[in-house]
């Protein structure tokens, strides 16, 4: 069956619902549905290896809106995969599939051809691109190789440890903010919502690390920046709206409240970003700044502005850059570090080994120190990316046909045992960072379980775990050629704010041990206390005096 037939009536029918009055729309998006349908059966019977999985839940989404609903989709992930296997199918929107790698030998393949074999779906690509521009997270290819050649001095450990003041800096004014509301209060401790905090001390920092502005948020100030970022937290999602958006990308221009907040955050950010470019201009032709040797974000982009082909940007793309890396700045380390104040005052004996190791090293550590002299601190920062990554799942499509190599065999859909998988072009395929990060079958049996220690000991992480080639054999920040090129950054960050608040202040929960926390959204999801609003996390913090 010639499918490039189905491919072409499809992309002419997108061009007619683009013009097209409601009930034409409607008719065609029928139409399109069907022959989405007889697309995918045309080409899995061609050359894509049909694996099993769960059946098709419901007719329009399949399993698409349960696993956005739900709080643990990484819990779905590995029921299937105990019962299916490593690889496994997915029914998805409107009689579309995804493949789901939970082999870490599968994996590592994946990773190794990202942005050339596999891409991200066309959906994320629109979105981003609508809101971002041409950033690097949209980039392809040689695109993408020229943008993170241009960026990666901005991320260096010799820029990150010349940044490191302005990290305790922000750090120091928390501890300080702090320290004034217990001494309003009753002088021992206070009732105070961490995520607020962690918010402003990540935006506080990127701006200052990244670009020399200090948004003032740790101080009280209030600018448009702070205020779109806080008004996600109070947003709704129409999930099917969004699922039917990955099919008919037409659909991501539908006015809503969150895409209104997509649109304020887009915009602010270019007038902020632009303001910075602009700034810096004028410094480096005033010679206030030696361009040579700046390796902030911000001088970094300059460079790349101005530089020879192989790693020059273009304006749009630095200004796409600079809105993004306020955004993942302010947003995953806020959430990493949320999570690590949440598990240390759900597990007091935690806190206090860790603020040991902490109070008797005793000054401020230095880079090479945080990375290297304080390890169970490492432990604690490294087991809270393992069980709470920030971005839980990514999905993927093929650019070409390719096989997968599996490092145990599978059942096929027809009963054949196969050791590999075939995929066509156009197939999805999705990893479950969260299910990978504490699947009981890569991590054992005490996955679930937030302990340190497993860091420490010999033997703590299985061999089945070491299989898994990420970073630290974590999926955290993904790995390959798409490997988070912020991960030095935010280490060093999230360490350095846990040293100065672990050793000054006693975390606990506000409404005792058995408090119930579920998850919700912002830009990414967050934990909050069952029962607040928007992402409000109240823990009570009691001056430290040890």
């Amino acid at each position: 069956m010639d499918t490039s037939v189905f491919a072409r009536i499809y992309a002419k029918l997108q061009k007619v619902i683009r013009s097209a009055n409601a009930m034409n729309v409607a008719t065609g998006i029928v139409i399109l549905w069907a022959l989405r349908i007889s697309f995918r059966i045309a080409r899995n019977k061609l050359k894509t290896t049909r694996l099993r999985g769960p059946p098709r839940k419901n007719l329009i989404f399949g399993w698409a809106k349960d696993l956005l609903y739900t709080e643990d989709a990484a819990s779905m992930y590995e029921v299937w995969a105990s019962e299916y296997g490593v690889v496994y199918e997915v029914p998805t929107t409107l009689g579309g599939s995804k493949i789901m790698l939970c082999d870490p030998r599968a994996l590592a393949h994946f990773y190794s051809k990202e942005s050339w074999t596999y891409i991200p779906i066309d959906f994320e690509l629109h979105f981003m691109r609508k809101n971002f521009g041409n950033a690097i997270l949209c980039a392809q290819r040689e695109d993408h190789k020229r943008q993170r050649k241009s960026l990666t001095p901005a991320f260096s450990h010799a820029a990150i440890r010349k940044l490191l003041p302005v990290f305790y800096n922000s750090a120091h004014k928390v501890k300080a903010a702090w320290e004034s509301s217990i001494d309003a209060n009753d002088g021992h401790s206070a009732v105070i919502d961490a995520q607020s905090w962690m918010n402003h001390v990540s935006l506080d920092t990127i701006g200052l690390a990244g670009f020399s502005h200090d948004f003032g948020s740790l101080d009280g100030k209030t600018t448009r920046v702070v205020e779109v970022f806080d008004t996600f937290a109070g947003s709704t999602m129409n999930f099917p709206l969004i699922l039917l958006a990955q099919v008919f990308h037409l659909l991501l221009y539908v006015p809503t409240a969150r895409g209104d907040l997509f649109g304020d955050m887009s915009q602010t950010l270019a007038d902020i970003s632009r303001k910075f470019l602009e700034r810096s201009k004028e410094e480096k032709e005033a010679g206030i700044v030696d361009g040579k040797d700046d390796k902030s974000i911000i001088g970094v982009l300059l460079k790349a502005k101005d530089a020879g082909a192989d790693v020059q940007m273009s304006v749009e793309e630095v200004l796409a850059q600079m809105k993004l890396f306020i955004t993942a700045g302010y947003e995953t380390t806020s959430v990493s570090m949320t999570w690590a104040l949440l598990e240390l005052a759900r597990n007091p004996d935690i806190q206090t080994k860790l603020r040991t190791e902490l109070l008797a090293f005793g000054s401020d550590p230095t880079y090479d120190q945080l990375t290297n002299n304080l390890p169970y601190l490492d432990a604690v920062v490294h087991e809270t990316l393992r069980l709470h990554p920030p971005l839980g799942e990514f999905l993927r499509q093929a650019t070409e046909d390719d096989v997968i190599p599996l490092s145990e065999p599978v059942r096929t859909k027809s009963g054949r045992v196969v050791n590999s998988i075939s995929v066509t072009r156009g197939t999805q395929i999705g990893i479950s960072t969260a299910c990978i990060n504490r699947s009981v079958a890569i991590w054992g049996a005490d996955a679930k379980v937030f302990r340190p220690e497993r860091w420490l000991e010999e033997g703590g992480i299985p061999k089945k775990a070491q299989e898994v080639q990420g970073y630290r054999h974590l999926l955290t920040f993904v790995d390959g050629p798409r490997t988070c090129l912020g991960k030095a950054f935010a280490l060093a960050e999230f360490k350095t704010v846990m040293v100065v608040l672990v050793r000054s202040f006693v975390f606990e929960m506000r409404d005792g041990p058995g408090t119930q926390i579920e998850m919700a959204m912002g830009l990414l999801p967050r934990p909050r206390v069952t029962g607040e609003d928007g992402t409000k996390l109240p823990l009570r913090v009691n001056r430290y005096e040890g």
